[in-house]
């Protein structure tokens, strides 16, 4: 990093936080009064068709537009990432178009260590296409609002399930190994549709966030919770890393910072000291 990363003695990194898909900012809620509290300054966005921003159809440019307006809106001074699944990979995505800006030291990646460049994603959007188009016909046909996930007589619809199972393998961090794992949030928050599924696949398919992640020149820290399936090429991303860790958080699935919050609080403090001893 050259000088103009530099801050005044003692000031700390500010984070933004990006969610996942078919969620919003509040699923944050927990880290954000986290970092307040150590003195960070921080901000949740809602990417489009999400949250506040509902009403728009998600695209990646948008997507990084709001990466580029949440970072305008923080104090001077270095920035990190903090983005869960559709959330860590636009993130990466974000850094590599941007190459290692003056402001940003740093991101934790979360739930996004399989590589979207390939069939499994293309398949995964076909069926939620499935969903989608299920859930449009069930509302012609009965007035109402059909939940993919509930059934409806005489309509069929699809079971989404990822075209892979989740790997097993040792945890990361030996303050790690005993975490007891919380209820998980219950922030209010929209819940788009499977339309934006859709449309956030098509988006991500054809990228890959190998090369996105050989692209970042900063510190990337991958957050995995052990049962999430996403974790199928995490040593591929740890490889591709200019400077990477990985930390296996035991007993979480993907949405690890809402199933896990205690034990992400604490890797997040860690990745945030080691983001801010390098800016």
């Amino acid at each position: 990093m050259t000088s103009s990363n530099q801050t005044p003695q003692g000031a700390r990194t500010s984070v933004v936080f990006v969610h996942g898909m078919r969620s919003s900012g509040a699923i944050w809620e927990n880290q954000v009064r986290h970092v307040h509290a150590a003195g960070h300054e921080a901000v949740a966005v809602d990417l489009p068709a999400h949250g506040a921003r509902r009403h728009e159809r998600f695209t990646m440019d948008g997507a990084f537009e709001a990466l580029d307006d949440a970072v305008a809106s923080l104090p001077a001074g270095p920035v990190a990432l903090v983005g869960l699944s559709l959330g860590g990979y636009t993130s990466l995505a974000w850094a590599a178009r941007q190459g290692a800006t003056d402001r940003l030291v740093g991101i934790l990646a979360a739930g996004c260590t399989s590589d979207p460049k390939g069939k499994p994603v293309r398949l995964y959007r076909d069926v939620a296409r499935g969903v989608a188009n299920a859930a449009y016909l069930g509302r012609r046909l009965t007035g109402r609002v059909v939940h993919p996930s509930v059934h409806r007589p005489r309509l069929s619809v699809p079971t989404v399930r990822l075209p892979f199972r989740p790997l097993r393998s040792a945890p990361g961090g030996s303050d790690l190994r005993q975490v007891e794992i919380a209820p998980q949030q219950t922030a209010e928050m929209y819940r788009p549709t499977w339309d934006v599924v859709t449309d956030a696949l098509t988006h991500l398919a054809g990228r890959s966030s190998i090369a996105n992640v050989r692209a970042a020149r900063i510190p990337l820290w991958f957050v995995n919770g052990a049962r999430d399936a996403m974790r199928i090429e995490e040593q591929r991303h740890l490889a591709a890393a200019h400077d990477g860790s990985l930390v296996v958080i035991p007993g979480a699935g993907h949405d690890v910072n809402m199933e896990a919050p205690s034990a992400f609080n604490r890797v997040l403090t860690r990745a945030l000291a080691d983001f801010n001893r390098r800016a």
